[in-house]
């Protein structure tokens, strides 16, 4: 029986939608987990030196596909094994981390989908901007220590900035409390009122800390990942990324079908979602435009 590990760098519940998704899209494919395939999770929370004992575990057991939730596993992986990785987040272009040679021909031991882009950054702000027209300092949340989403704060930033934001970088280098609320306060402290989070394990593992922060600073929180509006922030907008894992299962079926991952083109993001939550928009005195709420695909009260 196959053998396909789920190796998140986040924690268990920040990972639980996404494998789910991966296992309905296997389902589809036929697949009967614990019978015709068997499905590892693994969950980091954080711990990079963890995450390393979890791969050679699974190295050694030995699995047949890693499935990788972002580009830090993805390297963390690679790193340490050339079993097959279909990895979600991946960055538009070859990178000096040698993860794959180009979207078209990966190469190697990686595929996947990325949903990162200059029209996705450009859009979010439109958004925001629609949300918060007198805003003028806007705060942008992000791993620094991790190049994809180091570069992917900066094209951010730039997004921001040709539509009139003055910007204020915040990056996050720990996974402690404490640094979230340094920089939180720091943009406060300079009139800002809004924060865009990137999403990667490091913000997704202080998701709680980021959301109370902010709502008792009144900083309204822009995300990237869905599960932050369920759980107070503002906004957000972005790649159906539960749908992206639904496809991954079938990369993860093709090759354990005998396809080579590097064979297999990775894929941008086609579908996007926006989602609104009311409640946070009240609280923070922020009006709603009806135009807004119309072209939303959900609305939480």
């Amino acid at each position: 029986m196959p053998v396909v590990c789920f190796l998140g760098l986040a924690s268990e519940p920040a990972d639980r939608p996404l494998l789910a998704a991966l296992k309905q899209g296997l389902v589809e494919r036929g697949h009967v987990v614990g019978q015709t395939i068997a499905l590892e999770a693994r969950h980091a929370a954080g711990d990079l030196h963890l995450a390393a004992g979890f791969i050679d575990e699974m190295v050694q057991r030995p699995v047949d596909v890693f499935v990788a939730p972002g580009p830090a596993a993805a390297r963390t992986i690679h790193r340490a094994t050339n079993i097959p990785i279909v990895a979600l987040g991946l960055p538009p272009v070859a990178d000096d981390q040698r993860l794959f040679a180009s979207l078209a021909k990966p190469g190697g031991s990686v595929t996947g989908f990325s949903y990162f882009g200059e029209a996705l950054s450009a859009k979010r702000i439109e958004v925001l901007r629609e949300l918060l027209p007198r805003s003028v300092v806007l705060g942008i949340l992000h791993n620094v220590a991790d190049p994809v989403f180091r570069a992917w704060g900066e094209q951010t930033e730039t997004a921001a900035r040709k539509q009139g934001f003055e910007t204020v970088r915040l990056g996050l280098g720990t996974n402690t409390p404490g640094e979230v609320a340094e920089h939180l306060q720091a943009l406060r402290s300079r009139g800002g009122d809004a924060v865009i989070v990137i999403t990667d394990f490091l913000t997704v593992s202080l998701k709680d800390q980021i959301l109370r922060t902010a709502a008792a600073l009144r900083i309204a929180v822009i995300s990237e990942w869905p599960t932050f509006v369920e759980a107070g922030a503002l906004m957000f907008y972005g790649a159906d990324i539960p749908e992206l894992f639904r496809q991954a299962a079938g990369y993860v079926d093709r090759i354990i079908r005998g396809e080579r991952a590097g064979d297999l083109p990775i894929q941008l993001a086609t579908k996007f979602r926006m989602s609104i939550n009311l409640k946070t928009a009240r609280a923070l005195d922020i009006s709603v435009p009806l135009s807004l709420l119309v072209s939303t695909d959900e609305v939480l009260e």
